[in-house]
């Protein structure tokens, strides 16, 4: 135990030490929300992937669609390596930079008010980001209270407090910098952790090859249908359910396409050879994080007899339960890793959320409309407030939802997802690329995905059985959206051809660079 906390409190101590170096960094709003932009590939590339991988993938995702697809789930973490980060970064990362820059945006609401001289696309995006973001940063907590409670015995409240406050501290402290160098450190700590758990857990199963078997011998008799019936499906390559297995993909790859607080990590990247490394960079982190938690997930039927599966063929404490009876047996030095783990996984997503979300709100709603007259220092002032207040408001939600058992936060939490990717992903991806993209096909965009997304809340069993689940809802808008905006654009009017060649220039300025950087001509 004395252990376990030691590396709790060197981790926190390490993490506000850090925030406190970077003060320098936060004389204003450039350097408090983009780091200066001159942030480089390693940096950038972790603080990608942590910010995309939480305790909601680790403990969440991983048990569920794991315990529902066996080892196939592990093509969800090969997705999210080559759609959600490698393609991710090939689409968007250049351009991002470019625009964003020549636009002197910060948020992607910004981003949408400049590109469309729309002052209501801006105000209407950043309300989607604020009603969304918070549910989705609360989310981030419920992946902690059973490690926690198994680690220390100790009260969820006590470690959703803790956690959040020393979160709160580094960033309000250093701003982006300081989270972009603790996402270095939380990522390394990632990698080390799911490689030692993933061995340490299937060596409790006599290695790799047994546990595959006993995989193969598992027969789910309380499954729906007579494929998921079949024993050796959870050890097939595509699972018991292909169909929702993609809607999964799409979803948890495709989506960082158009969340926010993904898509501006490379609004702060350094240049252009940083953007080639950070993608390389990146896909690798995605493969072993993500594709090491799902991989891990698929073994968890192995642990049916720790879990108490019930007559409906559900772990009696939920998906929740199937991660950490899968690691309760553990060493205490590896119980005390994964707890940093998932601290690490955790903390790097929930400072990158409430950094966005106090940015969206600042610069979006509040600069120019509640107050007509911000300087540098206020703008910083107030962003660092709301920090605060976006913490407690996620702190309370997270406790309501633990001591209450309120479904209705839970349900929110599952649709954030797809109601930020669905409303944003196409609409920013046109616009980066196509001229012709209309402010009207943004609203269109941004109304169909949040009501769609809503209504999955509270007329669900209304809804075509396959859309009925909030993981498929999501993947649909998201897929809509790529339809309903070059359609929609070219049956509204034309935006202004002056404008958007200025703007699109940007992409044909010429620039100098070292022959190291590109090769010549001649």
């Amino acid at each position: 135990m004395l252990l376990k906390i030691l590396m709790v409190v060197f981790f926190f101590g390490l993490m506000v030490a850090i925030g406190i170096y970077c003060r320098k960094h936060v004389t204003d709003v450039n350097g408090f929300v983009l780091g200066g932009r001159s942030v480089g590939p390693w940096l950038t590339a972790f603080a990608y992937g942590t910010s995309y991988f939480s305790a909601v993938v680790f403990v969440g995702y991983a048990g569920q669609f794991g315990w529902r697809y066996g080892i196939a789930s592990t093509w969800v973490g090969i997705g999210n390596a080559l759609i959600g980060s490698l393609l991710a970064w090939a689409i968007l990362g250049r351009r991002t930079r470019i625009m964003t820059q020549y636009l002197s945006s910060a948020t992607m609401p910004e981003f949408f008010g400049k590109r469309f001289q729309s002052s209501s696309l801006k105000i209407i995006a950043s309300v989607i980001c604020f009603v969304f973001l918070i549910p989705y940063t609360a989310s981030l907590y419920n992946g902690l209270s059973r490690l926690f409670g198994m680690a220390f015995n100790i009260d969820y409240s006590f470690c959703v407090i803790l956690m959040a406050i020393f979160t709160g501290i580094y960033v309000i402290t250093g701003g982006y910098m300081a989270t972009a160098i603790n996402d270095f450190i939380q990522g390394v700590i990632m990698l080390a952790g799911i490689v030692a758990i993933i061995w340490a857990v299937l060596d409790s199963q006599g290695g790799f090859t047994e546990a595959l078997a006993g995989l193969a011998n598992y027969q789910d008799i309380h499954a729906a249908t007579t494929l998921a019936k079949s024993q050796g499906v959870f050890a097939s390559f595509f699972g018991p359910d292909p169909l929702n297995l993609l809607g999964v993909i799409i979803l948890t790859s495709l989506g960082t396409l158009g969340l926010p607080q993904m898509v501006q990590k490379f609004y702060a990247i350094r240049n252009e050879g940083d953007i080639n490394k950070g993608t390389v960079i990146s896909t690798l982190f995605a493969f072993v994080i993500s594709g090491g938690c799902y991989f891990l997930g698929g073994f968890g039927r192995l642990f049916a007899n720790v879990l108490d599966v019930n007559n409906t063929g559900i772990p009696a404490g939920g998906y929740d339960a199937v991660i950490p009876a899968m690691l309760s047996g553990l060493p205490d030095i590896l119980l005390a890793v994964v707890v940093i783990l998932v601290l690490s996984a955790s903390m790097s997503t929930l400072s990158s959320l409430v950094l966005t979300s106090s940015s969206t709100l600042t610069l979006d709603l509040l600069k120019g409309h509640v107050f007509k007259e911000l300087d540098e220092k206020k703008q910083v002032f107030i962003m660092r407030l709301l920090i605060v207040v976006f913490i407690i408001i996620s702190v309370i939600l997270a406790l309501v939802q633990y001591k209450s058992n309120v479904t209705f936060i839970a349900q929110l939490m599952g649709v954030s997802w797809g109601a930020l990717a669905g409303s944003f992903l196409a609409p920013f991806m046109y616009a980066l690329y196509w001229k012709r993209t209309s402010k009207i096909s943004c609203w269109t965009c941004f109304l169909f995905s949040s009501i769609v997304m809503t209504a999955n809340i509270f007329i669900r069993p209304e809804f075509p059985e396959i859309l009925r689940s909030p993981i498929n809802a999501g993947a649909f808008c998201m897929l809509a959206g790529l339809i309903i905006v070059p359609v929609v654009s070219l049956i509204t009017p034309a935006p202004d051809k002056k404008l958007l060649d200025d703007t699109f220039a940007c992409y044909s300025r010429t620039v100098t660079v070292k022959q190291s950087s590109a090769l010549a001509d001649e």
